[in-house]
């Protein structure tokens, strides 16, 4: 055989038996899992997913990334254009022109058009629960009047309306009518997909849904089609996590398994986090303001002298400086930086003199002295947010030394929510946070004393009082912003007078988190608007894992 035939034979051997080793020793390996950029954040729960159904903390803070708002609240509170671009007003404030952002893609890959917003619209308003409140006494009705522009009728003016579109998170409407199951409570849109969507979405914002256990977990993953702006090395999944157990989330942060803790953690908690070189604590305004509700139709709180009584004897300087420090003390119903917050109102402070003056102006005085047993009241705190406990004993204590009794009672935050949506199982008092849904004054003083949203989580308190709900809806009806926010400051004053609640301190939100994880908080950013502050889009995670 010729000598170079057989050389050239020989080299092809000797390279099929080299490919056939490297092919053996490659099938012998596992594939190597994808690095990813993880942000996993703590949270109090529930959970619940579908916009048109949740408003609690973790709830809008999954309907921030899983969906576009059709507007976005920038820094401070500022609204923006999002998708909805731009906006006309009548001149009598009657009708709104939405002008949609053409090319926003849903997680489907169809496009978001404007019959998409006035689905979405009516949908909230028929299914009546979430952020439907915020809207239902306004909209006439929705109508797209082609494929990027959105009508919207209002029944009377609305001056807060476009901050208000800040709880309108679009979905889309095919994906909603291919999961609906009928017969159910909305006629030809059977359940409207409610039971779907308590573990999908149908959105277009930067995350989709990956995975939900109710009682657990929301896992989402990053969209790559997403049309609006991300932070260079933003998560690739974000995990939502039912925790808000202090030793729980603090073993899970040494151990570099946690990103965000949930901002319930206890001072002493944090402060020796803090002395870890790896973790950062960031601090920064929630929109909120935490109160102590107080049932006035319930004895012996229906009585405005029984409850001044208390609100004289609660020693606030203890409560933000030693169980909450670095929260300022509230100066009335709203917390003092946000737009149309009233000051220089009269508040209270702890004045025991004062507090038995009024108790014995109280129409169950002497009995309610001679026996307190007879009036005792129940004090009902969080489960998931252990400092309350102090705030209780403490409060509880302070009410002792002018003859009240309370029953401190440890409540887990679902029960505390379906008690408080019945007058009657409401407790004589219970401690909550409370956040603006959209940056002014006026969300709060409707949320948390308008008659229309007695029976939610947002209130404890029961005034249902025609005259104070007519200044409300008054205030809302007045688009020009200097005069609604003096008609805020007049509600404040009668909130004040009326004294439905203790107002404590204005809450800094303070979390931990890893220091390869950075807060737009870090640089001084903040939305001030509840579940915004931790959105995806905005928060760089540095590290693989």
């Amino acid at each position: 055989m010729n000598k170079k035939l057989v050389a050239a034979i020989s080299v092809i051997v000797v390279i099929i038996i080299v490919i056939g080793v490297l092919a053996a020793v490659q099938s012998t390996q596992k594939p190597q899992p994808q690095k990813k950029r993880l942000l996993r954040i703590g949270f109090a729960w529930p959970t619940y997913i579908d916009p048109a159904v949740g408003s609690d903390y973790s709830s809008s803070t999954a309907f921030t990334n899983l969906y576009d708002p059709l507007i976005f609240p920038g820094d401070k509170g500022v609204p923006k254009p999002w998708v909805a671009e731009s906006w006309e007003v009548s001149p009598d404030g009657m009708t709104w022109t939405l002008h949609i952002r053409k090319g926003i893609k849903f997680h489907s890959g169809d496009e978001l058009k404007a019959e998409d917003v006035a689905f979405t619209i009516h949908r909230l308003l028929t299914i009546g629960k979430g952020y439907a409140y915020l809207f239902t006494p306004y909209i006439q009705n929705v109508t797209a009047t082609d494929d990027y522009t959105v009508k919207v009728t209002l029944k009377r003016p609305y001056g807060p309306f476009i901050a208000t579109l800040m709880r309108v998170y679009v979905l889309d409407k095919n994906v909603v009518m291919q999961h609906i199951k009928k017969p159910g409570p909305y006629g030809d849109y059977g359940d409207y997909a409610t039971n779907w969507l308590l573990t999908h979405d149908a959105g277009s914002g930067p995350y989709q849904v990956k995975e939900v256990v109710l009682e657990d977990h929301v896992y989402m993953t990053r969209f790559k089609d997403y049309w609006g702006p991300m932070v260079p090395n933003a998560a690739d999944e974000i995990q939502m996590l039912a925790l808000a157990q202090p030793a729980t989330e603090k073993t899970l942060l040494t151990n570099k398994q946690l990103e965000i803790s949930s901002q319930w953690l206890p001072e002493e908690t944090i402060e020796a986090l803090a002395k870890e070189s790896y973790l950062k604590v960031s601090k920064f305004p929630g929109g909120d303001e935490f109160y102590i509700m107080m049932h006035t139709r319930k004895p012996p709180l229906d009585d405005i002298h029984v409850r001044k009584a208390i609100a004289y004897a609660i020693d606030y300087k203890t409560i933000v400086n030693q169980i909450f420090p670095g929260n300022p003390i509230a100066t009335g119903p709203v917390p003092s930086y946000l737009p149309g917050a009233a000051h220089n109102l009269p508040t209270y402070h702890r004045d025991l003199a004062k507090a038995k003056e009024e108790l014995e102006k109280s129409k169950y005085w002497p009995d309610i002295k001679e026996h307190p047993e007879k009036y005792t009241i129940d004090y009902h705190w969080i489960a998931e947010v252990p400092a309350e406990e102090k705030v209780a004993i403490l409060v509880a204590q302070d009410l002792q030394e002018i003859g009240l009794k309370v029953n401190v009672v440890k409540v887990p935050w679902l029960r505390v929510v379906e008690e408080m949506a019945n007058i009657t199982t409401s407790p004589h008092m219970v401690s909550v946070f409370v956040a603006a849904h959209y940056p002014e004054a006026g969300s709060l003083l409707e949320s948390r004393y308008d008659s229309k949203s007695a029976d939610t989580w947002e209130q404890n308190e029961w005034l249902l009082n025609k005259t104070l709900d007519h200044m409300i809806e008054d205030a809302l009806s007045t688009v020009n912003t200097t005069e609604r926010f003096k008609k805020y400051a007049q509600i404040e004053l009668a909130i004040m007078k009326l004294c439905p609640s203790i107002f404590l301190f204005d809450h800094m939100i303070k979390v931990v988190h890893q220091d390869y994880v950075k807060l737009p908080a870090d640089e001084g950013h903040y939305t001030g608007v509840m579940g915004y502050d931790f959105d995806g889009r905005a928060i760089e995670v540095l590290s693989t894992t």
